[in-house]
């Protein structure tokens, strides 16, 4: 990787280098186990000319997102963060029974469906066939392709501009950002409105959370990185919020340059605390490899003791940034038995690299083991309530990230 994706430039600073792994979302079937699996470096790089932190774009996302193994519903708290959304937008956009919506990467339909019980006219653009399907079983308006400026101007020709485009957590995952950008402005009504969820790089580096960075990902967004990309597609930033989900997410609003206006007081405070951090020069970025290192060694240490201590570790989620955090560990089924997940169309699978079994959640009350590692980190507050059934037993609950905390639980 030579040159930024976003501004050109070819002066890029190492930030983390991970090794090589598997694409995170590459589970295994069984009779796949004895053949060859690929793994692509996973180096996170920050372009200092632009500042926005990116990984070469060594996977198409054609590989990735035509058959996808996340359905967003699985997720009891981000479906009511989906909710949340709706109802925010529909009020500061002003959203009525006349109005247009459009979702990029609408995965299973979590969020449109809440749009679709408000009687406002909606369409899911989603490349994964499968939970594309989902959606439009779920009466979500549902076209599988991938965005571009192509699709864009199809979609405004046959269903006219949107009032409000969504793009929640897809900003990171596609390698063309300047295309993506002006497919969404080819969506967007001239005097609508952009809102874009992203992971903020300012709490990934902050809290540690290096898990989050895998081959999906092809870019990590500060706001000042993100102001320079949605310039590149004639979109202007006028508003942030700052969001917990995923461990720390920017929700950016943006609008048709000519119709943006000024931005508000928000967008400046949020620019001068990454200013602050050293998110704008390279100070803020050097220590980062050095604390990724300890999160490792504070993981292994813990399950090769407690394995000599004839305790039994199991996993709970298989969510696409354990895998990161799997084999960068190198974590086997030695010391993580197995690993559970809500969603059946990962059950009798294996996560890629490790081979780490993924089982059905009942299977941790079937085995009452000594510890739960939790991989979906993020979602401790949901989990927390979830698992408290371990207590039962005396088990107790792991979380890996920002660093290793051991939780004993209770009902």
């Amino acid at each position: 990787m030579t040159r930024c994706r976003l501004c050109g430039g070819a002066a890029l600073a190492s930030v983390a280098d991970l090794g090589a792994t598997p694409p995170c979302e590459s589970f295994l079937a069984a009779d796949q186990l004895d053949r060859p699996e690929p793994a692509y470096p996973l180096h996170l790089r920050v372009c200092t000319d632009c500042w926005l932190a990116q990984i070469p774009p060594l996977i198409k996302p054609e590989e990735t997102f035509t058959e996808y193994a996340y359905f967003s519903s699985y997720s009891t708290s981000w479906v009511e963060h989906a909710r949340t959304f709706v109802d925010g937008a529909v009020q500061r956009v002003g959203l009525g029974r006349d109005a247009f919506v459009v979702e990029v990467a609408s995965n299973d339909g979590y969020l449109l469906k809440h749009v679709v019980d408000r009687g406002i006219r909606c369409l899911g653009i989603e490349p994964s066939v499968n939970v594309g399907a989902a959606a439009r079983k779920a009466g979500v308006p549902t076209l599988t392709e991938f965005l571009d400026p192509a699709t864009g101007s199809a979609v405004r020709a046959e269903h006219g501009p949107a009032d409000l485009v969504v793009a929640n957590n897809v900003y990171a995952h596609i390698p063309d950002v300047v295309g993506f950008t002006r497919g969404l402005r080819a969506l967007v009504a001239d005097d609508g409105w952009v809102s874009v969820e992203v992971q903020h790089l300012l709490t990934l580096i902050e809290g540690n959370q290096y898990d989050t960075i895998y081959h999906e990902h092809f870019q990590y967004y500060t706001v000042a990185s993100a102001i320079r990309a949605l310039a590149s597609g004639g979109l202007a930033l006028v508003d942030v919020e700052l969001l917990p989900t995923h461990g720390g997410s920017v929700r950016l609003w943006a609008r048709p340059a000519e119709a943006a206006g000024e931005p508000s007081q928000r967008v400046a405070e949020v620019l001068d605390r990454e200013r602050a951090a050293g998110l704008q020069d390279l100070s803020g970025y050097t220590e980062f490899s050095a604390r990724i290192a300890k999160v490792r060694r504070d993981l292994l240490r813990f399950l090769i003791e407690a394995a000599e201590r004839g305790e039994t570790v199991v996993g709970y989620g298989a969510p696409g940034k354990g895998n990161t955090l799997l084999n960068h560990c190198g974590i086997r089924p030695d010391l993580l038995r197995y690993t559970v997940d809500r969603n059946p169309y990962k059950h009798g699978r294996f996560t890629p690299g490790t081979r780490i079994p993924i089982l059905p959640p009942e299977q941790i009350a079937a085995d009452r083991p000594d510890y739960v590692l939790v991989l979906p980190w993020n979602l401790r507050a949901e989990l927390v309530g979830q698992l408290a059934f371990v207590h039962e037993w005396g088990g107790r609950l792991v979380f890996p990230i920002p660093e290793l905390s051991i939780v004993e639980v209770s009902r």
